[in-house]
């Protein structure tokens, strides 16, 4: 999760967003199309972590910077499952 969250903020969408989530999930467009290159990032906070097995959870709040400057929060609740040896992150809730 704070490989993925590191790749966010570096504005480094590349390849590594896409070689990190699950076959399955993954959207067929690159990573630089999807956005969020520009948005400034300013903080990860883990709220929660749980794993079971081979499949894993990561609630978290994200804050960034709008336009004007004011700190917004993306509030989300990852799901990821473990396949050799590699976390992917397989889709989330943002409730």
């Amino acid at each position: 999760m704070r490989s993925r969250y590191s790749a966010f903020a570096l504005g480094d969408l590349g390849d590594y967003l896409l070689q990190t989530w699950h076959p399955d999930t993954r959207p067929a467009v690159s990573a630089a199309a999807m956005g969020a290159a520009d948005t400034d990032w300013v903080r990860l906070e883990v709220v929660d972590s749980q794993q079971q097995g081979n499949t894993a959870s990561v609630e978290f709040n994200a804050f960034w910077c709008d336009e004007n400057g004011k700190i917004q929060l993306h509030h989300e609740k990852s799901r990821f499952v473990r396949q050799d040896g590699r976390w992917l992150y397989v889709d989330a809730d943002n409730s």
